[in-house]
């Protein structure tokens, strides 16, 4: 595994029913600004992506947003980015926001936050990228998504090795450990094993 210089950081454009999910995204803000790693999202000021953007920037980190233009004004373009990379479709947000980082880190979001992540999972498993993935789970907010990914490895729709792609942590600087520490496990045997 190569140093983590960046890290894409999915998380909803809304603030959530806690108060704890903005605390979370603004300990991985500083967290990161802290070890000088800098952050790629999407590049909104609002909800979980404001607050993670706005703490690293306030401890002298470097963010880098990603926004298709359609989404400028729904999302609310941050207005205080290192980078700002405005592109036309949400395929290419996706493909930029990757090619740019090393790992991935999902903090608590919707549906654009779970696509987004099991996408980069997806590709870690096919070997078509060697990047870690990570949930923090900020209190219990994807314990129920934990319990259904351990149901598809139970019934025979996700390997083990797969599975253990994902690395889950519940405080940043934990989480942040499993990604730099983690190294990929090839496993083609799924590729001609028609039975799983």
């Amino acid at each position: 595994m190569q140093a983590i210089a960046r890290v894409c950081v999915y998380c909803g454009s809304n603030p959530g029913n806690s108060p704890a999910y903005c605390r979370a995204a603004e300990e991985v803000g500083a967290l990161l600004a802290s070890r000088e790693i800098g952050i790629v999202y999407g590049g909104g000021r609002l909800g979980l992506m404001g607050a993670l953007a706005d703490s690293a920037l306030a401890h002298g980190g470097k963010v880098i947003g990603v926004i298709p233009r359609f989404l400028k004004e729904v999302e609310v373009q941050h207005p205080s980015l290192s980078e700002l990379h405005v592109v036309e479709t949400m395929h290419e947000r996706k493909a930029t926001m990757a090619s740019l980082s090393d790992a991935f880190i999902a903090l608590p979001g919707g549906i654009g936050t779970l696509e987004e992540t099991f996408e980069v999972w997806t590709w870690t498993q096919l070997g078509s990228q060697g990047k870690p993935v990570g949930l923090l789970d900020v209190d219990g907010f994807y314990g129920p998504l934990i319990t259904f990914l351990d149901h598809l490895v139970t019934e025979g729709f996700l390997r083990a090795t797969h599975r253990s792609i994902l690395q889950i942590a519940h405080e940043p600087i934990k989480l942040l450990d499993l990604l730099s520490d983690w190294k990929p496990v090839l496993d083609t045997k799924w590729m001609t094993d028609r039975d799983t």
